[in-house]
């Protein structure tokens, strides 16, 4: 029986290109059942629920570390310095500004500042928090003065020296750059993430510049996004069936480890096919390995 249901015509015109190499979460449930659920069979009975929660966290774990699940999303940052966190947002890989070739600059993250709450002092002498009695609760201001003060400021990192080895100004800078900190040795900007109020916090620098996101999902945002590369599918049905036996009672300690060894071995597998690793690339980039580079 063809997996291929439409003519070549319909495919081109419908616009959803490239779906053949997934496979939807539904049909993964549903062909797991037939195959590992019955009389016979490692699992006898079961309640396609419980089949349907063991196949979500299966999605989840293989979203983080062996899927393609990043997704990107672009904005021009507002006056307000501030991103808000997508809906389905878990972690970001990588957040970095496009300049007018469309060439990404990558922003890096600053541990040294953050957005703690302004608590509203009951007076100008003393520190006491004003105390809201009707709505038991301490008043807190809007925006902190650390928050305020980084919003407002360029940092030194990010002011431009354009030396020149010929004029007055380079020969008394020489040396001048020992002991920089290499991870702040950039113009690029900073961003910190305020994890309480769900934002993401840029330098003053990257105000109007076009910002791309790109950040890891768990998969299970939309039903559109429930969907299994083929790659990995019988990784799902192994990660599923160790779930499953690894919950149960009275379920033999070697059926269990034999099915967890089997998933772990699968998904090694899922991770080296999804690679997607290309002799012919690897080679090109060898053949720059005798370049000489100058310091």
């Amino acid at each position: 029986m063809a997996l291929i249901d439409q003519t070549g015509s319909n495919y081109y015109n419908s616009g959803d290109f490239g779906g053949y190499q997934f496979t939807s979460l539904q049909t993964i449930i549903d062909q797991f059942i037939i195959a590992y659920v019955g009389e016979n069979k490692i699992i006898s009975k079961i309640k396609r629920p419980d089949v349907v929660f063991h196949a979500q966290r299966a999605l989840q774990e293989f979203s983080f570390d062996t899927f393609k699940s990043t997704k990107a999303y672009e904005i021009t940052v507002p006056p307000t310095l501030a991103m808000p966190l997508p809906q389905d947002y878990v972690n970001y890989t990588k957040i970095c500004w496009v300049d007018a070739s469309g060439v990404e600059h990558r922003i890096y993250p600053i541990s040294d500042t953050s957005n703690p709450s302004n608590i509203a002092q009951a007076n100008t002498t003393g520190a006491a928090p004003y105390y809201d009695f009707t709505n038991n609760e301490i008043v807190l201001d809007t925006d902190s003065d650390t928050l305020s003060n980084f919003k407002t400021n360029n940092q030194a990192e990010n002011i431009v020296n354009d030396f020149d080895y010929d004029d007055e100004i380079y020969d008394p800078n020489v040396g001048g750059r020992y002991g920089l900190d290499p991870q702040r040795s950039q113009i690029n900007g900073f961003f910190y993430i305020d994890e309480t109020r769900g934002f993401i916090r840029f330098s003053s620098n990257i105000s109007g510049k076009t910002v791309i996101l790109k950040y890891i999902s768990d998969s299970l945002g939309t039903d559109a996004e429930m969907q299994v590369h083929k790659f990995a599918e019988e990784a799902m049905y192994k990660q599923i069936a160790y779930a499953i036996l690894s919950t149960r009672a009275n379920i033999p300690e070697y059926v269990i480890a034999r099915y967890k060894k089997e998933a772990f071995a699968s998904k090694r597998t899922a991770k080296l096919r999804l690679s997607n690793i290309k002799l012919e690339e690897i080679t090109q980039v060898l053949r720059g390995k005798s370049k000489h580079i100058k310091h």
